[in-house]
């Protein structure tokens, strides 16, 4: 059974994780090289204050505490829309960063496009945007309905980014959260995550895209030299560097940390470090340097204890 503790470790590694990366989004790999980040920032690309997170960690949340209330497409993609209008779940109230993806597709849904129809299909609209925010999926997971929460997992990615590829992603982050969720330690928990998730994807229209995940599914992604490691904003990118913070880290610091000073899309390869690595060490191995400068703390709290009541 999911902790009220485990709940509370996901949400709050994903929004310092995130708001890690918001100030230096988009910069290179050579500055982070030059000038790494080693602590909560401020100002930057959005001149935001310190402890700020983004769109990663407004969504994510947006999700949570639509599931809150049960699980419902049309819910979760009202929160979204809610979001981007009026701020709702906005670290100060206000959307300062949006995917031109995700933006379409909540107008498409504003619209009249159902959840299922609402995201974009195409492969151009293969970024990250569903995956980061996909975390709160994996508390939902009860034994004997593995396959049932996947297929709901590519449903909530569908609301914004409906591509197979970015379903799957968003399937193989879950798979491995549940793990990390049962007690297995990284590497375990992401060899037995794809094992799980692997019998999914081995047939079918999800055959013909698998090859595109042949780095996670090989088990080695850890082993490949961090200069083959890209931190783009490509739904795979994001995946695969998630995954190897993870792997070569040891401490919920130096895999956010880790994620960040890639450079790129800091945010949200911080943001999706952040949710794995946040779960399995735990809220308090979080410094709490960090913790007081995070946006909403309190609320963060509060709605994790409201969805860990829902789950129990």
């Amino acid at each position: 059974m999911v902790t009220a503790k485990q709940v509370l470790s996901g949400l709050m590694g994903v929004c310092v994780g995130d708001a890690l990366g918001v100030p230096v989004e988009f910069t290179s790999r050579v500055d982070r090289t030059l000038s790494p980040v080693t602590s909560m920032q401020g100002g930057g690309t959005w001149c935001q204050p310190p402890g700020t997170w983004s769109d990663d960690s407004s969504l994510t949340l947006c999700l949570a505490a639509s599931l809150c209330e049960g699980f419902s497409l049309d819910a979760i993609a009202h929160s979204f829309y809610r979001w981007y209008s009026e701020g709702y779940w906005g670290a100060h109230g206000e959307v300062f960063d949006i995917g031109n993806t995700t933006l379409e597709a909540i107008m498409n849904w504003h619209k009249g496009a159902s959840p299922e129809t609402a995201g974009g299909s195409q492969e151009y609209n293969n970024g990250n945007g569903s995956l980061m925010r996909i975390l709160p999926m994996a508390y939902f997971y009860q034994a004997g309905n593995f396959q049932e929460l996947i297929e709901k997992v590519h449903q909530v990615s569908c609301i914004t980014h409906g591509h197979l590829r970015s379903q799957m992603a968003c399937g193989i982050y879950i798979s491995i959260a549940i793990e990390l969720l049962t007690g297995f330690e990284p590497n375990v928990a992401y060899l037995q995550g794809l094992e799980k998730i692997n019998a999914l994807y081995s047939s079918g229209e999800y055959a013909l895209e698998k090859p595109s995940f042949d780095r996670v599914f090989s088990g080695e992604i850890a082993q490949i030299p961090i200069e083959e490691i890209n931190s783009s904003g490509y739904v795979v990118d994001t995946l695969e560097a998630s995954l190897w913070c993870l792997l070569n880290s040891s401490s919920y610091a130096q895999a956010v940390l880790k994620a960040v000073n890639l450079g790129g899309d800091t945010d949200t390869t911080g943001a999706v470090t952040g949710g794995l690595a946040g779960i399995y060490y735990g809220w308090e191995s979080i410094p709490n340097e960090w913790l007081e400068q995070i946006a909403r703390k309190q609320d963060i709290m509060d709605l994790a204890s409201r969805l860990s009541l829902v789950i129990s």
